[in-house]
């Protein structure tokens, strides 16, 4: 099998207000990582749905500038999406959308080693099925499937159909990594450990829930972590979540050792914790989702090349 990413979900303009200013970042959390693991140096593909326009070729040449390739049917007929978040003055992001997920269907998935999914992608219609075939051939031809929810609630319909949704992709996952936003949308009132436990007993092989400030908890099989948070200066959040996942992926998968999808030790589930902890903290020292490159993550001492 090929090394490599296949990452599958939702690409736009994220347009930043914060106060009078407003930027604008190539943006959506699938696109977002699958910049992140191509400036780790992972090969990496997106499928996505953007249009032929002014937005969908900034979305282009950034993600051709950092490493990843679109696939050709991502480019269609409709606008590129935008996204609008409004930063408060702790750096923290809310968000409004105008955006379609309509995506044509991907008949050659290649050989990716990775086939990584969520967020819009997984959730709305009428594109949700084609994550959801893509993840199941691709799991059947052996790839491991890695899925981040995002859940965005002012954009879900039914809450009860989401979690569904999120359930059989879970299940179908081998790594799952949530926000506690997410995980109290989709486990009202219950404990991060209770979320760690029953998508572990639904037999995803390692769990992520992150805290923000307060850090993360990981957990696979019978182990628990706590990962520390790294201090740092806070330009804004935009794309600490999604710098988290694609460095998690990388630690995993693709770093060294390698990983068959089964369980890891608690060692081992520390350091790739740290791992991702440490991008995330690069990310959200600037403003924008400005992920990390790999030299960058080198140098902060938590990786290694």
């Amino acid at each position: 099998m090929n090394a490599g990413a296949l990452v599958v979900g939702e690409a736009l303009i994220d347009e930043v207000l914060e106060g009078d200013r407003v930027s604008r970042h190539v943006g959506g959390s699938p696109a977002n990582v699958a910049l992140g693991l191509a400036r780790l140096g992972v090969p990496t593909r997106l499928h996505t749905a953007i249009g032929a326009d002014e937005d969908g070729q900034l979305i282009r040449t950034l993600l051709s500038d950092s490493g990843a390739a679109l696939t050709e049917e991502s480019v269609t007929d409709v606008s590129t999406s935008r996204a609008t978040a409004t930063l408060a003055v702790d750096g923290s992001a809310s968000y409004e959308f105008t955006l379609s997920w309509d995506p044509r269907p991907l008949d050659d998935l290649g050989s990716p080693t990775v086939i990584h999914t969520g967020s819009l992608g997984a959730f709305l219609e009428p594109g949700n099925e084609i994550s959801a075939d893509i993840v199941r051939r691709g799991r059947g031809s052996g790839a491991i499937v890695t899925f981040d929810p995002n859940i965005r609630p002012s954009l879900i319909r039914d809450a009860l159909t989401a979690r569904s949704r999120f359930e059989a992709l879970a299940s179908s996952s081998h790594v799952t990594k949530l926000s506690d936003e997410d995980a109290e949308f989709l486990y009202p009132s219950r404990s991060i450990d209770f979320v760690l436990d029953a998508l572990v007993d639904a037999g995803v092989a390692v769990v992520g829930i992150t805290r923000g400030g307060h850090g993360a908890r990981l957990a696979s099989g019978a182990e628990r972590v706590t990962v520390p948070p790294v201090v740092t200066s806070v330009a804004d959040t935009v794309g600490a979540g999604d710098s988290f996942m694609s460095a998690l992926i990388w630690a995993l998968i693709f770093n060294g050792e390698g990983w068959d999808g089964q369980p890891i030790p608690q060692r081992r589930l520390e350091r790739i914790g740290s791992i991702a902890a440490s991008a995330a903290s690069i990310t959200v020292s600037r403003p924008g989702a400005d992920l990390p490159k790999l030299d960058e993550l080198i140098a902060g001492g938590t990786a290694r090349a």
